[in-house]
């Protein structure tokens, strides 16, 4: 079953000229007495499509500001190619795959793609960019390349 994104794709994600899409997937109020949700999202990897991320993160309706607490599961959905690996950012610090606001003060939530040459694994991680309470929330999920197009056992790695 091949991903669709909606049409409607976030401004935020506009603005930063990303080519990553999203589906909302879920979103569970956090009481009777909030204006807190909890949302969760879809998020295709915009170079290697076989990947799908899903991130959970809140919002606040009412706020200037969304708290900046997330988690993120990724999992491989399709194939994944070694021409798609070959196009991706391999330094160390990888590169910005999707963003969103997360308030008028300039937090944004990130997801940022890093690849782990020696043990063939893509590694996703979120995190916001504002530090709150002294921390810089994040959260990391891998996707290992063993099994798909891409693996490159010991002998085969560049």
């Amino acid at each position: 079953m091949k991903h669709k994104c909606k049409q409607g794709v976030t401004a935020a994600v506009l603005v930063a000229g990303l080519a990553g899409c999203s589906d909302d997937v879920g979103k569970v109020s956090l009481g009777l007495f909030t204006t807190k949700d909890v949302h969760i999202e879809a998020l295709s990897d915009p170079k290697i499509p076989g990947v799908t991320c899903h991130l959970s993160h809140i919002k606040a309706n009412l706020d200037f500001a969304d708290p900046s607490d997330m988690g993120i599961a990724c999992r491989q959905t399709g194939p994944i190619t070694l021409a798609q690996i070959n196009q991706i950012d391999k330094s160390k610090s990888g590169e910005v795959v999707f963003t969103a606001s997360k308030s008028i003060l300039f937090k944004s939530l990130k997801v940022r793609r890093l690849f782990d040459a020696e043990h063939q694994t893509l590694l996703y991680l979120s995190y916001s960019t504002k530090e709150m309470n002294g921390s810089h929330k994040h959260s990391l999920s891998t996707v290992p390349l063993y099994g798909s197009d891409a693996w490159q056992g010991p002998s085969q790695q560049q």
